[in-house]
């Protein structure tokens, strides 16, 4: 355990008033418990974009945060804590560049991340652990220019800067419906740039076929008037899968669609598939299928260095229970809406380990157009009236999918 020091860097001002009404009122929300806390499992993993921070818990706790600057920091107030922390996890990782942490007078403890520089809090939450007894805090991390941290730090100030976890119901995974905003749809035209994805026989480019789809379901679904619609590229350019998801989880999606149109070794198939992501594939196609997506990355010639064993893990326990469900809701939904228009492959909803779908917090599937194998696949993704067809059942799907989760949520 490290051992406690002294807090040092306060913020002059109002800020430094901020931080000690902060601290009485530790004193009346947190009063001394009987039995501490106990926190363990401290792991951090990002880059300099982002960052995420987790630990976990015996109990839930009730955190109260607050940023400071001079320099940049998260404060988090706890119960009192025991804190079990491997002192190898609180070297300095993407964002972050110091760990402390320690126990206040009045039964209280604090968690200080102290950041390279300016930045922006995502999100901070805590989540029921799905297989394991106990709770974990989860804390994304943005950079994000001084003038974006110096403007949260006004609001902070203007609010006496407590601020406390995500309420329980609208937590990670519980995104949707949420009141007073937009429906947020983000398309992904698979490939693009030096990856060009599948070619037909004929030459069709899979990169060439996913941006012209996905432009017209963009322009239909704004036409509609009631969703916000982003694209994760507007033009023939490279993308790694990391980005696509950076993207979806920036603009706040409520459903993120990956639009692809591969090929298969058997021509006779055709139809089109709709994925959700699964660390398990359902069949050897799909786990195929998956594996060539994933390297996408490195066919376009990008050098990625590969998460480590621990980091991937971490990554795989955050996709959460109910953003899967979620996920899986659309899908079966989309399913329903795009069999009677266009054909389908059998068992049309599948399952693989696609890395593009793991944003931990936004429902997200994977749909194949089809086979640009198959002669009858490439002769309907090149006519428009096919496709214009299948963009409107698609967003029938989404109308449905988008209702009933402002009804869950609302």
């Amino acid at each position: 355990m490290v051992p406690t020091a002294g807090w040092k860097g306060t913020s002059g001002g109002i800020l430094a008033a901020v931080g000690a009404l902060l601290f009485l009122a530790g004193l009346l929300l947190f009063p001394e418990r009987a039995v501490a806390l106990n926190a363990h499992d401290f792991k951090m993993a990002g880059d300099a974009t982002h960052t995420r921070v987790i630990m976990n818990f015996d109990e839930e706790p009730e955190p109260r945060w607050f940023m400071l600057r001079g320099p940049h920091r998260l404060v988090i107030d706890l119960p009192k804590t025991r804190f079990a922390i491997d002192p190898k996890e609180l070297k300095a990782n993407g964002l972050v560049a110091n760990v402390r942490y320690g126990d206040l007078s009045g039964g209280s403890s604090r968690l200080i991340l102290e950041l390279k520089g300016p930045f922006v809090l995502g999100r901070l939450d805590i989540v029921q652990n799905e297989t394991a007894p106990g709770y974990r805090l989860v804390a994304d991390l943005s950079a994000s220019s001084q003038k974006a941290f110096e403007d949260a730090l006004a609001v902070q100030a203007a609010t006496t800067g407590s601020t406390e976890a995500t309420p329980k119901n609208e937590r990670l995974g519980l995104r949707t419906g949420r009141e007073g905003q937009r429906f947020t749809v983000v398309i992904d035209a698979g490939h693009g740039g030096a990856d060009g994805g599948a070619t037909a026989s004929s030459g069709t480019a899979e990169k060439d076929i996913t941006m012209t789809f996905a432009n017209e379901l963009r322009d239909k679904l704004r036409a509609d008037g009631r969703y916000n619609v982003f694209m994760t590229r507007e033009k023939d350019e490279f993308l790694r899968l990391d980005e696509r998801v950076k993207i979806a989880r920036q603009h706040d999606a409520d459903l993120f669609i990956s639009i692809h149109a591969d090929t298969i070794r058997v021509k006779g198939i055709r139809g089109a598939t709709v994925y959700t992501v699964s660390e398990q594939a359902s069949d050897a196609e799909s786990q195929a299928l998956a594996d060539r997506e994933n390297l996408s990355d490195q066919l376009a010639g990008m050098v990625v260095d590969e998460e480590n064993k621990e980091v991937a893990d971490i990554l795989v326990d955050l996709i959460k229970r109910e953003t899967h469900s979620f996920s899986i809701r659309f899908a079966r939904t989309l399913v329903g809406e795009l069999a009677p228009t266009i054909g389908m492959i059998n068992n049309p909803h599948r399952f693989a380990g696609f890395r593009v779908l793991k944003a931990p917090d936004v429902p997200s599937v994977l749909l194949e157009l089809g086979y640009l194998s198959n002669v009858k696949d490439e002769e309907q993704l090149m006519s428009s009236e096919w496709r214009d067809k299948a963009a409107a059942s698609i967003a029938k799907a989404i109308e449905m999918f988008a209702t009933s989760a402002d009804s869950a949520g609302g």
